[in-house]
């Protein structure tokens, strides 16, 4: 519980070919022995994610990729496997060494991560055994569009502090998110969380969205009322003042919305999360499809972690039961939950995503650019289960500039 979420970490990715030297450059930036090491191409297969902290970034994750070069029809699926991790890349580092130098596998990933902006390090390698010249380094650099260009041996360790400064330099220009409820909030105010316990709740603590709200609040220097949702309507009798706002789990949205006078902001953990990690604008823009489908139109509930599913748990059962309910007749739903989206979405009429809590902000924008370019609307499931009951607008009060959306 005192461990930063994976979703709220810098995710840096190391990519290269085989033997450039990423497994070494982790456990060299590390100063632990954390990645196999050996002189056999092809050690790392599968992309390898490690949570970790790296000083002075602080909490990040590291991941550690298949060679660019692989070859043969496995090696293809791993290189796919490879090219799948920028979906959710923060930062990038392209490792290469002076014997292979920037070829075609380096350019090909820099060039991808210019499409997707995400900005790269290039990272000259082994530089205990060949040094480049300052022409080659300046070649380089510009062939990858590096932000930073830096030579590093990473066996004896050397070249590291000036490679933990270009990635300080490079992160943080990207690494700004939005405050989860911060901005709405001045000191001193007062925000109220409905937060039922139910099946779904974990034993003796609370779920992850809920406490990053809190932590918000008090980092804001506001002041956080936690209650059940029975308990809300006498919460706010017993205020002196009335709350600033009222965050509600969706589940609880009616009862919230009945509770909490008309002159006090409501939404919910779910729609804030929407505008955290994501986009809340075409959430909004998604909810307009889900309201507008027909019986026998297809949905796709797609969450972003694999979790124990409860006997009514609200992506396999309660959002599909009241979206039938709203429809008034059957509709084909599909599931998908992990690491990815499924590739094609374009018989989908809609997909209904979870809060996204597991995924870092640039996963999370990725999946709403792939169902975006098929031209398939996405809502996530704050946002739909207010559309689905109704209040939606209410839900929508902290940002009076999306009802009109609506």
């Amino acid at each position: 519980m005192n461990t930063t979420p994976r979703g709220n970490r810098l995710h840096i990715a190391l990519f290269g070919r085989r033997n450039a030297g990423k497994s070494s450059l982790i456990n060299a930036l590390t100063n632990q022995e954390l990645a196999i090491v050996s002189e056999l191409a092809g050690t790392t297969t599968d992309p390898v994610y490690k949570s970790m902290e790296i000083l002075p970034l602080g909490p990040v994750v590291v991941i550690d990729t298949a060679g660019l070069d692989d070859t043969g029809e496995l090696g293809d699926l791993r290189v796919a496997k490879s090219l799948e991790v920028l979906a959710k890349t923060d930062l990038a580092l392209i490792v290469m060494d002076v014997e292979n130098g920037c070829g075609e596998p380096e350019q090909e990933i820099a060039a991808l991560c210019a499409e997707k902006k995400i900005p790269v390090i290039a990272v000259i390698n082994k530089q205990d055994q060949a040094k480049a010249t300052q022409e080659q380094l300046a070649a380089w650099q510009g062939a990858l569009q590096a932000a930073e260009m830096v030579s590093v041996s990473a066996l004896q360790r050397k070249g590291i502090g000036d490679l933990k400064i270009a990635m300080v330099k490079t992160a943080p220009l990207l690494f700004e998110q939005p405050t989860i409820v911060g901005d709405l909030l001045q000191p001193g105010d007062t925000a109220v969380l409905v937060t039922p316990i139910d099946l779904a709740a974990p034993k003796g603590r609370l779920i992850l969205p809920q406490v990053q709200v809190i932590r918000d609040i008090l980092d804001s220097d506001a002041m956080a009322y936690v209650v059940k949702e029975r308990e809300l309507k006498e919460c706010l009798g017993n205020l002196k003042n009335k709350p600033r706002i009222v965050i509600t789990d969706s589940q609880a949205f009616l009862k919230a919305d009945a509770d909490t006078p008309p002159d006090v902001l409501l939404t919910s953990f779910s729609i804030l999360f929407a505008r955290y990690k994501g986009d809340l604008e075409t959430l909004v823009k998604g909810a307009k499809a889900l309201l507008a489908l027909k019986p026998g139109d297809r949905v796709l509930m797609s969450e972003g972690c694999t979790h124990h599913r409860v006997e009514d748990d609200i992506g396999t059962v309660k959002i599909p039961r009241w979206i039938r309910q709203y429809v008034g007749g059957e509709l084909e739903f599909s599931w998908s939950s992990g690491t990815t989206l499924p590739k094609d979405l374009s018989s989908y009429q809609v997909v209904v995503h979870c809060g996204a809590c597991m995924l870092n902000r640039r996963d999370m924008l990725a999946r709403m650019m792939a169902a975006q370019q098929q031209q398939v609307p996405i809502v996530n499931y704050g946002v739909a289960i207010a559309a689905l009951q109704g209040i939606l607008p209410r839900a929508l009060s902290p940002f009076p500039q999306l009802v009109d959306l609506l």
